[in-house]
């Protein structure tokens, strides 16, 4: 009999272990199936380039939200990512949204700044003033066959007299 106990006694200690280790992968992970009130907004990007579904969102380098999905908009080609944030977080209606990297070569993130408006965005509204990812291959590139800027900057060189034919 106390054999038989012990064994179901350590049953039920794995179930909870499993449980536990379940809750904090789903929490820690993707994460808002089981946990506080959110709601959803969207940003209009011309590049997304590097961002993910699951990414993070962050004000003042503090995680408030995650990237929910992102799609292109058919009517003029720009991406649209649909994020959701804490509900807690009343962001002023002149919000700006930054795609920004983690390190130099890190994952991309959503970085919010709150702007000073009166009204606040209610779920579901777009989010108007964006920045959009910095393509780093393109960077690199310029550095390495020179820039437009660079280009633009050099005067024209004149044309070639042409010499009359005989």
């Amino acid at each position: 009999m106390k054999q038989a106990k012990l064994e179901y006694l350590v049953g039920i200690f794995v179930m909870l272990g499993l449980a536990a280790i379940f809750y904090l992968t789903v929490k820690l992970g993707a994460g808002s199936l089981l946990g506080g009130d959110s709601y959803e907004l969207e940003a209009r990007f011309t590049n997304v380039s590097g961002l993910n579904v699951g990414s993070t969102v962050v004000v003042a380098g503090v995680t408030v939200g995650r990237v929910e999905r992102i799609h292109v908009d058919p009517k003029d080609y720009s991406a649209i990512a649909k994020i959701r944030v804490d509900s807690g977080l009343k962001l002023p209606t002149d919000s700006m949204a930054s795609i920004k990297t983690t390190g130099l070569i890190g994952d991309k993130y959503i970085l919010l700044a709150p702007g000073a408006d009166e009204t606040v965005l209610e779920p579901g509204n777009l989010i108007t003033m964006t920045e959009s990812s910095v393509d780093i291959e393109s960077l690199i590139g310029k550095m390495a066959f020179g820039g437009v800027e660079e280009a633009s900057e050099k005067p024209a060189a004149p044309a070639p007299a042409l010499d009359p034919v005989p």
